[in-house]
């Protein structure tokens, strides 16, 4: 009996005999479109990966036959993500998220690891106990059952549909050939095969006749194009030599124009502006690929070019702050990369401030700000500068006035928000509205992945096949915004305990215990956590870490590859790099960092003529 059907019975089986009418019966969309096939398709997979885990729960926790169902569960788990994932994407997270503990959000109790993620480390390395196996066996069902009741209970759509699918071509690219899915088995060069083949399938039973009548040039270069793909990882599954830079250019890149083409030619959805992808973007690496609103807060979206002029006027002004010495410009200096080249800047009295400052190109896409990912939002973010007693120390509600002895302002904020505020609350909006425009995605790296220029040297190739692969880098700096924020959705970002040492003698652990301090109740699966930044212009941004203790990037690699703190000796029993050491050859070290260094891109705005200000520290 062939896979689907068997599925289908299952699903017939467990749901019990009451049938919805729409559930034996075809049915058309508003659009004209039969969804039903394309939801038994989802539903049938993730039901056969949910009745394999009663099979893995009969067998031992290792052996060869246990990896072979285990590897047949992620196979049925990746058919059914796009749409499972899509309408959970909590539980579809937990489901297929890092093993690492879980904190929750309301009692800040400390969940052991669970998902298909911690199984694979119990199969494959064998160190967990029956008990304990048994239990990621069963929560695993429990995670399942509740993705297939979403899957059963609420129908496909076109605006479901293509925004799933998207979700997955990004999750392709960011997660599957990265090892992110699958850090143990090194599985997820077979399982994007699957994801491909999941794609083309439910392309086949929804739109495919749409797109035959409209465009068949299309449907065949699209089906083309996917088969070519498949055919190219095929051809090497190792892990370690996987052409990736190749793989996204020749392969993935098409695929995903092709798919931006049918969505139009289809003309059945019009894209929603509330999810992070620019749907009308041709690749994943454009500089509009991403939606700066999704990640702005309502009360901030779409600034006029008045009040980003209002911004940018206040982020270089001084009188910002209570003392006339500190303005934004002190810490995030246009000159250097909106970074300021040292291990720690000064606050308003001169004094050395807590922690490295970051670039702030970029940073709009993010999660979260400061180290210790204590603000949620740039607006928070400002904020807490304005409010901090060691920076700006000025009251968010007391209207900096002293700004006002410049009367170009007054018309400024006439034309930005009709008139003067009482409260700094403008002030603030107006700044994160200009640093919303810092943003640079127009690097060596994007021009050459997009297939502008074919200017990438073979040493700069193997350094991002190297990033994506054997070192293991995209695992916490995603491409390709190569931040912490993480794909498909966007909504977390990634922090993490590395060890960093307090001097480069690597002797002892930096005292700094970054977000342990976030929360009342101390939880020691947080000592020394910080977020992870991004990997654009790192070239430009030295020094690094939060305390920037290393000045090159030799010095950070060379880190990493001894296996962070905790490779150094340091006693780390929360970190979460996924690896003990890299064992990168001197030769792969300097190829990554060659890679970095395309990263590179200031052509973010500027300000026309800046001179530091004889009061700024």
């Amino acid at each position: 009996m062939d896979r689907l059907l068997l599925s289908i019975f299952i699903l017939a089986v467990f749901f019990g005999c009451k049938q919805n009418p729409k559930s034996t019966v075809a049915y058309l969309a508003e659009d004209g479109i039969d969804w039903k096939p394309v939801q038994d398709y989802y539903l049938g997979h993730i039901v056969t990966a949910y009745s394999l885990l009663d099979t893995l729960d009969s067998l031992p926790m290792t052996g060869d036959r246990t990896q072979e169902v285990f590897t047949e569960i992620r196979r049925e788990f990746k058919q059914a993500e796009p749409y499972a994932s899509y309408l959970n994407p909590e539980v579809g997270h937990r489901a297929n998220g890092p093993a690492l503990p879980i904190v929750t959000d309301d009692t800040q109790r400390v969940l052991l690891p669970i998902g298909l993620q911690k199984l694979e480390e119990s199969i494959y390395d064998g160190e967990e106990t029956e008990e304990r196996y048994k239990e990621e066996i069963s929560i695993m069902k429990g995670l399942l059952k509740n993705l297939m009741n979403g899957v059963k209970n609420r129908e496909v759509t076109a605006q479901r549909f293509f925004i799933a699918t998207h979700q997955q071509l990004m999750r392709i690219i960011s997660l599957s050939i990265s090892g992110f899915d699958t850090p143990v088995s090194l599985l997820g060069l077979q399982e994007t095969v699957v994801s491909l083949e999941s794609l083309k399938e439910t392309y086949e039973l929804s739109i495919q006749q749409l797109i035959l009548k409209n465009d068949p040039k299309l449907n065949a270069n699209f089906l083309q194009n996917v088969k070519k793909a498949q055919n190219f990882i095929s051809g090497n599954l190792d892990f370690n030599s996987f052409d990736r830079f190749t793989f996204i250019r020749d392969y993935m890149n098409p695929i995903t124009r092709n798919w931006v083409r049918i969505r139009k030619t289809a003309d059945i959805w019009e894209p929603v502006n509330n999810k992070p992808f620019n749907f009308d973007a041709p690749t994943f690496f454009e500089d509009n690929s991403f939606n700066i609103e999704f990640f702005t807060p309502p009360i901030n979206r779409n600034p006029t070019d008045k009040r980003i002029a209002l911004g940018k006027k206040l982020f270089f002004d001084p009188n910002l702050s209570e003392n006339g010495k500190m303005a934004c410009v002190s810490c995030h200096n246009p000159g250097k990369a909106w970074a300021d080249g040292l291990v720690v800047n000064y606050d308003k009295d001169g004094n050395p401030l807590e922690r490295n400052t970051p670039t702030l190109i970029n940073s709009a896409f993010q999660k979260s700000f400061f180290w210790d990912g204590r603000s949620p939002n740039l607006l928070d973010q400002i904020t807490s500068v304005f409010t901090n007693d060691k920076e700006f120390d000025s009251s968010v509600h007391q209207f900096s006035t002293e700004i006002l002895m410049d009367t170009t302002y007054i018309s400024l904020f006439k034309q930005a928000y009709g008139g003067i505020s009482g409260r700094n609350t403008e002030i603030i909006r107006a700044i994160s509205s200009y640093i919303s425009t810092l943003n640079g995605f127009n690097s060596k790296f994007d021009r050459n992945i997009r297939g502008e220029e074919d200017t990438l040297t073979e040493e700069e190739k193997l350094g991002f096949n190297l990033y994506m692969g054997k070192a293991l880098c995209a695992t916490c700096h995603f491409i390709p915004l190569t931040n912490g924020t993480v794909p498909p959705f966007f909504s977390d970002h990634e922090k993490e305990v590395i060890g960093v040492p307090e001097t480069t003698a690597n002797q002892q652990l930096d005292d700094d215990l970054g977000f342990y301090w976030r929360h009342e109740q101390k939880l020691e699966v947080h000592r020394g956590m910080f977020k992870t930044p991004t990997v654009r212009n790192a070239e430009l941004t030295a020094p690094y870490m939060h305390n920037g203790v290393y000045r090159t990037l030799e010095e950070v690699m060379d880190f990493y590859n001894k296996g962070g703190g905790g490779g150094m000796g340091f006693d780390l029993e929360y970190q979460t790099l996924p690896f003990e050491e890299l064992n990168l050859t001197p030769k792969e070290q300097n190829a990554i960092i060659a890679f970095m260094k395309t990263l590179t891109d200031t052509s973010v705005p500027q300000a026309e003529v800046y001179t530091e200000p004889d009061n700024t520290l």
